[in-house]
């Protein structure tokens, strides 16, 4: 039950990795909530501060489809190292923004539409460098590894946030977070180099096109994509926790409906070394995400806060589930030279599913009430899981000890060796 530790003995680069991680959430978890609190403060307006979320969205979409190009055409390490350095340089102009007299507002939408560009370009390059530097048959556990260095980051970084804002000011916490990355890209030089595949092609619209062909034409990949799309559609209710919480008459617990998810997140990864055994990862994607559907709509159902805070948690259970069994098809099946722009189309599952969710949330609140948007997504979620299964029955019986494309990039992969 315990993490399977694998990837950490068998990879030097897994560990400056995981570790440099760690270092850069912490360092993101300073702007993630300096950022909207000075907004906040500047404005005072709601409109104002969810404004910056649409300021992000197209830039990480864009960005992260080329960036997936990209990450196919040049050395991973160095775009790494590259976007590390410009977060810093970021974080720089946001502190120099804080010690004005009076801040200005326009370079903190500027800077956010930045970072996101960076994101974008980063995450592609991280993602698909993961298959390079662990054996094959070590995807999983090393997934489970990475989202408890996530999970730790999350619950860690914005705790510890708040109270360097709330006793230090916003130029404090961007300086931090300047250092933090600053730190991270240090560590990031001693990374292996990860050259691309001989005869790259230089990212261009068709090499992405290219990518989305490749994926188009794995049932079982896209499967992956449609699947998560689809629960983060319907049942990301994150947008309207205030709400539920009034109605639940405990405006206390809004922290703990936030917490919730990561809290189940960690206890699935903490408690994942049965994963390295499971071969049926389609089944774990589908089983997860039906999870995580039947509980953000039973957190619907119930009127105690206890039961929905246990809802939450057990949503993020689900979703964990699902990301391992993500994840490792992607690493165990993907070709090297397609790795790093099939990451950039996942980029479109993990930012446009929870932001369009949070409009469909919001919007069914408004129209049916708060309760019933919990339930309603959730009973949507199950609905549109079963579908896809239906839809795509390779996901379902996809099975790693027998797939074509599994064991080809198993036999490949054991041609390289690990750094």
């Amino acid at each position: 039950m315990l993490p399977d530790l694998s990837p950490w003995r068998s990879s030097a680069d897994f560990r400056l990795l995981w570790v440099q991680g760690i270092v850069a959430i912490l360092a993101s978890s300073m702007a993630m909530v300096a950022l909207p609190l000075q907004i906040k403060e500047l404005t005072d307006s709601p409109l104002a501060v969810g404004a910056m979320g649409l300021v992000e969205l197209v830039p990480l979409v864009v960005f992260g489809l080329y960036g997936g190009a990209l990450a196919d055409a040049v050395d991973r390490r160095k775009v790494i190292l590259a976007t590390e350095a410009g977060l810093a340089v970021l974080a720089v102009l946001l502190l120099g923004n804080a010690v004005l007299a009076t801040p200005r507002l326009w370079p903190l939408y500027v800077v956010a539409a930045c970072v996101s560009a960076l994101a974008g370009l980063q995450r592609p390059a991280l993602d698909s460098l993961l298959a390079r530097i662990v054996p094959h048959e070590q995807q999983t556990a090393a997934a489970a590894l990475n989202a408890v260095r996530w999970q730790i980051g999350m619950i860690a970084g914005p705790a510890a946030a708040g109270l360097v804002v709330a006793y230090a000011g916003h130029g404090t916490a961007y300086a931090l977070t300047a250092a933090g990355f600053l730190g991270s890209a240090l560590l990031c030089l001693r990374l292996s180099p990860a050259p691309p595949a001989q005869g790259a092609d230089k990212p261009s619209l068709r090499g992405i096109a290219e990518g989305a062909r490749y994926a188009w034409s794995r049932p079982v990949l896209l499967g992956t994509y449609a699947v998560d799309l689809a629960a983060m559609f319907f049942a990301f209710p994150n947008t309207i926790f205030p709400f539920l919480a009034d109605e639940l008459d405990a405006p206390w617990a809004l922290g703990l409906m936030y917490a919730a998810g990561s809290a189940g997140s960690v206890l699935v990864s903490l408690t994942s070394g049965w994963t390295s055994r499971v071969r049926r990862h389609g089944l774990l994607v589908v089983f997860g995400a039906a999870g995580w559907g039947l509980a953000i709509a039973a957190a619907g159902w119930f009127s105690n806060i206890w039961l929905v805070l246990l809802c939450l948690a057990a949503a993020g259970a689900g979703d964990m589930l699902s990301g391992l069994g993500r994840s490792t098809i992607w690493n165990q099946t993907i070709p090297e030279h397609l790795r790093g722009r099939l990451a950039g189309i996942e980029v479109l599952s993990y930012s446009v599913g929870p932001q369009l969710g949070q409009v469909r949330a919001g919007g069914m609140a408004g129209w049916t009430g708060t309760r019933s948007a919990f339930w309603s997504g959730g009973l949507a979620c199950l609905a549109s899981v079963a579908l896809l299964s239906a839809v795509l029955p390779k996901l379902v019986t996809y099975d790693a000890d027998t797939d074509e494309e599994a064991l080809r990039r198993k036999a490949q992969r054991e041609e390289i060796p690990t750094a």
